[in-house]
């Protein structure tokens, strides 16, 4: 039995789910489940908050004059603010899947990861960056999409 024990939690790092023999140790863990859930009520109050926030740039761009007309950089705007949309709902899936499997899902993270970077990327006022800055971000991307391109390759998934 304690064998088996040793063997299953050798799978997965974190396994909050799972009833130990301590009555204070499980009691934690179930604090812990408890807590993840507060973040993903409250990350569904942002992902709403966003949404708003879209809706409010995107009226707000509109009704300035030109009317109904948005500029190069009302669109980058709003293309900033759609994409924390989409990144705040990434970050929602990746809780809620901790929260399933008590286990973190190294590949939706890292493509997490990958959105917040190109969101970066998408809005960048490039006359206003200086070199080595615009350097650092080409490298994050690249080690982002590399590490992705390594777990995608993996045997398994």
């Amino acid at each position: 039995m304690e064998r088996t024990k040793l063997a299953r939690s050798s799978d997965h790092d974190n396994h909050l789910g799972e009833r130990v023999d301590d009555p204070l140790i499980d009691r934690l863990h179930w604090i812990i489940r408890q807590a993840i859930r507060v973040l993903a009520v409250l990350m569904v109050a942002v992902i709403l908050w966003t949404v708003a926030d879209v809706v409010l740039v995107l009226y707000e761009k509109l009704s300035d004059p030109p009317f109904l007309l948005l500029d190069f950089n009302d669109i980058f705007v709003v293309f900033a603010a759609f994409l924390a949309v989409l990144i705040a709902i990434e970050i929602f899936v990746n809780i809620t899947l901790y929260l399933r499997d008590d286990v973190i899902h190294v590949k939706l993270v890292i493509a997490t990861a990958l959105m917040a970077i190109a969101r970066k990327v998408i809005v960048l006022d490039l006359s206003a960056l200086a070199p080595m800055y615009l350097f650092a971000i080409g490298v994050v991307v690249l080690a982002l999409g590399v590490t992705y391109w390594l777990v995608s390759a993996r045997p398994g998934d």
